[in-house]
């Protein structure tokens, strides 16, 4: 790996990154979810239910949710993999874990493992699952063909990564309004409601240096992957990546 990474579009060590991303999620974890709901005008909900809906998971399956957070990928998981099934709900950063943990005990959702750990150094047996997904959390990666290598290591034969994540739009005018939202608007909104500007101006950053659908796409089938395709939600403001593992 190269010394220097970027966080935002900073230039920085790149065994400082780890730490201030996780300072980042310390500081936003518990308006997390309100502050998704206002800044996607809720339709990071419906990017979540495609993503769901794209997974094929069944009933006894083992799903393991990436940066998982709050846990709105989990939840719905657990609804279709059933008694039988395993889910695991994994985020790097512990604050984020235990507003994953508040969530879905106030929605009556039991059974889930919870397990702190780094996406690069994933503690699962080669084959283990049949779908990994990581929901806006790629991009916060330092490694991310290493990563994107883990993902397909603990996948069984068969199985599938959905990575949901911000990407590229070739629409001028949603270019140009996205741009004018994520910087003027974005970190305005997260200093009222989340009193940290600061966190969701790295956020909106992070999006653009994050590789575009057909980048990240080269980068799953180089992990290792046999199948790779992507949809666009929102003019491609956001991203289906789906995976299969052969």
């Amino acid at each position: 790996m190269d010394k220097t990474t970027h966080f935002g579009f900073k230039d920085v060590d790149t065994d400082d990154k780890q730490g201030l991303v996780r300072g980042v999620f310390d500081s936003v974890a518990s308006k997390y979810d309100l502050m998704n709901d206002v800044l996607s005008f809720g339709a990071h909900r419906l990017w979540k239910r495609y993503t769901i809906a794209s997974s094929n998971v069944k009933t006894g399956d083992k799903v393991l949710d990436i940066a998982g957070g709050t846990g709105d990928l989990a939840i719905e998981f657990r609804k279709k993999v059933g008694d039988a099934g395993q889910v695991v709900l994994s985020d790097i950063n512990a604050a984020m874990l235990d507003e994953g943990r508040k969530n879905l005990i106030n929605n009556g959702i039991f059974g889930v493992e919870f397990v702190q750990l780094n996406a690069q150094q994933i503690p699962f047996a080669d084959n283990t699952f049949d779908c990994v997904s990581i929901a806006f959390g790629l991009r916060n990666v330092t490694d991310k063909d290493q990563a994107l290598k883990e993902m397909h290591r603990i996948l069984k034969p068969g199985g599938c990564l959905l990575i949901l994540e911000f990407s590229k739009t070739d629409s001028e005018f949603l270019k140009k309004f996205y741009d004018f939202y994520s910087f003027s608007v974005m970190p305005k909104l997260g200093g009222m409601i989340a009193d940290d500007e600061e966190s969701y101006q790295y956020l909106a950053e992070s999006i653009r240096k994050h590789p575009d659908q057909e980048a990240l796409k080269s980068m799953v089938l180089d992990a290792g992957f046999g199948f790779c395709e992507y949809h666009n939600l929102s003019g491609g403001i956001v991203a289906l990546h789906k995976g299969i593992k052969v």
